[in-house]
C-alpha cells in the first residue's frame, strides 16, 4: 500500500537512533522537513541532509525547547508531524517502586512523561492555527502488565503517555490533529545493548515469541508512518502493538 503524507514538516525526538533515527530514515523519502532532537550527537551521515535540522538538546530544557520550536516554525510557517520516540529504561536501577530510588523514579517519568508534556504544549498551539496534525508516541508493551522483575518506574510512565495520548486526541480532533501511541515489544535498538553481553537472554526471548525474531527498527517506524500518513486519518486516541504477538499469549 502506498501511503501518502500531506505533511510538508516534521519534529523526531529520539532521533540519534533507533526508532528516531529509522522513522528520519522513511520521511526522507515523502520531501519533509524534519526538526531532529536528541541528546546525543549525531554520527549517522543521514545529518549532512538539506531536509534536516537537527539540535543536540536536553528536552527537560523547556526555555531551550521552546526557542528551537519557534525558529523552526518561523522559517517552515508549520509543524504537521510529531514522532516523540524519546524514552530510557533503566535496567538494574528500575526496578521495583518498594526498593526504587526516588530519584530515579522522577528522572525515568521526566524522560518519558514530561518531555511529552512540554512538545504538546509546544507544538500543538502550531497544529492548531493550520487544523492539521497527526503525533505519534512511542510507549512500550510493558505498560499493559506487571511483572515480578518489574522496572516500575518505565512501564508507570509508558502507561502514563497512553492515557495522555487519548486525552490529547479527545481534545484536540475538532482541529484535524490525531494522537496515537505505538507499544513495541522487543526491538534491537541501544536501548537493549544488555543483549550483547547476555546473548541467552535474547536467545530465550526469540523462542517465548510467536514470531521468532526480533524486530528491527524499521519495522517501528513503518507503524508510525502509516499513524502519520492519510490512510490513518480516522485514527486516533488507539495504540498500535508491534510486537511479533508476545502480548497475545496467556
Amino acid at each position: 500500500m502506498y501511503l501518502s503524507l500531506k505533511g510538508k514538516t516534521a519534529v523526531i525526538t529520539g532521533a540519534a537512533g533507533g526508532m528516531g533515527l529509522a522513522t528520519i530514515s522513511l520521511l526522507l523519502k515523502y520531501n519533509i522537513h524534519i526538526l531532529a532532537l536528541d541528546i546525543q550527537k549525531p554520527t549517522n551521515k543521514i545529518f549532512n541532509n538539506k531536509r534536516i535540522t537537527y539540535h543536540e538538546i536536553n528536552l527537560i530544557d523547556q526555555t531551550k525547547l521552546n526557542e528551537i520550536i519557534k525558529n523552526f516554525v518561523k522559517k517552515h510557517k508549520r509543524i504537521d508531524y510529531l514522532v516523540n520516540t524519546t524514552g530510557v529504561l533503566w535496567f538494574g536501577k528500575d526496578i521495583s517502586a518498594v526498593d526504587l530510588d526516588l530519584e530515579i523514579w522522577d528522572s525515568v517519568f521526566n524522560i518519558n512523561l514530561k518531555t511529552m508534556v512540554l512538545l504538546s504544549k509546544a507544538i500543538i498551539p502550531v497544529m492548531k492555527k493550520n487544523k492539521f496534525g497527526s503525533m505519534v508516541h512511542i510507549s512500550s508493551v510493558d505498560a499493559l502488565s506487571g511483572d515480578d522483575k518489574p522496572q516500575d518506574a518505565y512501564g508507570a510512565s509508558k502507561a502514563a503517555m497512553i492515557r495522555l495520548s487519548k486525552s490529547l486526541a479527545i481534545q484536540f480532533g475538532r482541529y484535524n490533529i490525531r494522537s496515537n501511541c505505538i507499544l513495541p515489544g522487543a526491538v534491537e535498538t541501544p536501548m537493549q545493548n544488555r543483549w550483547k553481553k547476555i546473548p541467552k537472554a535474547k536467545k530465550n526471548l526469540k523462542n517465548f515469541m510467536p514470531i521468532k525474531k526480533i524486530i528491527q527498527p524499521k519495522g517501528i517506524a513503518e507503524g508510525i508512518l502509516f499513524l502519520l500518513s492519510d490512510q490513518s486519518e480516522y485514527i486516533t486516541g488507539t495504540e498500535l502493538i508491534i510486537d511479533g504477538g508476545l502480548t497475545a499469549r496467556p
